[in-house]
């Protein structure tokens, strides 16, 4: 079996796509990514999984957000919109680690919504499968690519500021 990044790096090559790979220490969230690549965390595209009505779906949205259900329950038209458990996805996923899936759900079946705020940006940072390793692309090359349906559904939360004892 390919690896997710073997799979990513195909697809790319295939498509013309430019694109950067970092490696680095293990970083299981977004925010850790970010200050492990000293870059901010807006730059780092998170992707959450939910069940809209039973249906899987890959929401992509910048670390600094959360979801905010309220709204994806109206752009999805779902009663029933909540994370969905990992069991009910990793199988989805097979050449990725958990909770390090890259933000190509077209190349899995599942659809896609990113958050209107990441087209603010020239690049975009995503997981390539592992908790080891990054791939940075042009954010127009991700759309072309992935063709995702962009709406609002992000909402800011607070920086956590971390409190160091001795």
């Amino acid at each position: 079996m390919i690896t997710c990044k073997q799979r990513l790096t195909a697809y790319f090559l295939e498509n013309g796509v430019s694109f950067e790979t970092v490696q680095h220490r293990p970083a299981y969230t977004a925010h850790d990514i970010a200050a492990q690549e000293r870059v901010s965390s807006k730059y780092v595209a998170k992707v959450v999984m939910v069940s809209a009505d039973g249906k899987i779906t890959m929401l992509v949205l910048p670390a600094t957000l959360q979801v905010d259900f309220d709204r994806l329950r109206e752009i999805l038209h779902a009663q029933n919109v909540h994370l969905a458990p990992e069991q009910q996805f990793s199988h989805l996923f097979p050449d990725c680690e958990v909770g390090a899936m890259p933000p190509f759900g077209n190349l899995y079946d599942v659809p896609v919504y990113v958050d209107r705020v990441l087209t603010d940006d020239e690049e975009i940072i995503f997981n390539a499968g592992t908790h080891t390793e990054t791939i940075r692309i042009r954010y127009a090359d991700y759309v072309r690519l992935v063709k995702p349906v962009v709406a609002s559904f992000g909402i800011h939360k607070r920086e956590r500021v971390l409190h160091w004892s001795s």
